[in-house]
């Protein structure tokens, strides 16, 4: 019982801050055959749905592998006029499904799933992750990426659309201001 209150304590400044449903996590297809070499490198927030870690413009990610078989995780944006860096960890947990990575900024967090829905490894990307919390609701994050700063309208109008047939709810998505010089 005393988890129940927890959740319902911790529920509305979780709600304002991310997208929250009701109910387990959907299990969208993830990119058949992903390739981490071909991913790697940059790519640039074009739309995502809130998260309250990564406020800001010019939002752009970085994967590059380490020595120890790990990705190195790089995350920078814009805000409040001073650049912001992250920097994480990205696993492959299970070598069957390499589209199915975690993530962590952190040695006390354990990792977040960050699927590969599709890409063509040049210009776009969608990616999805969510937190189940007791079966009771969730947490969903997804991001549409590109190659550059700027992604032509139809082909954000595809991402969009495959992310409805996967069953996630872009209500909320909203576009990243990638009006700036490089961060």
């Amino acid at each position: 019982m005393s988890a129940i209150y927890l959740v319902l304590l911790l529920l509305p400044p979780l709600i304002s801050a991310q997208t929250f449903h009701w109910g387990p996590c959907p299990s969208p297809q993830v990119q058949p055959n992903f390739n981490i070499h071909q991913y790697l490198g940059r790519w640039y927030e074009i739309q995502k749905l809130p998260a309250s870690f990564q406020r800001g413009k010019c939002v752009e990610v970085s994967y590059a592998l380490r020595r120890d078989g790990t990705i190195r995780v790089l995350n920078s944006r814009l805000h409040k006029d001073k650049v912001r860096v992250a920097e994480g960890t990205g696993v492959i947990p299970d070598m069957r499904e390499p589209a199915k990575l975690g993530i962590s900024y952190s040695y006390f967090t354990p990792y977040s799933s960050y699927w590969v829905l599709t890409t063509d490894y040049t210009s776009l990307a969608v990616v999805y992750s969510c937190t189940d919390i007791l079966h009771l609701f969730h947490v969903d994050y997804a991001w549409i990426l590109s190659r550059s700063r700027f992604l032509p309208p139809l082909a954000v109008l595809y991402a969009q659309e495959l992310l409805l047939k996967e069953g996630i709810d872009i209500y909320r998505m909203k576009a990243t201001d990638q009006n700036c010089k490089d961060v």
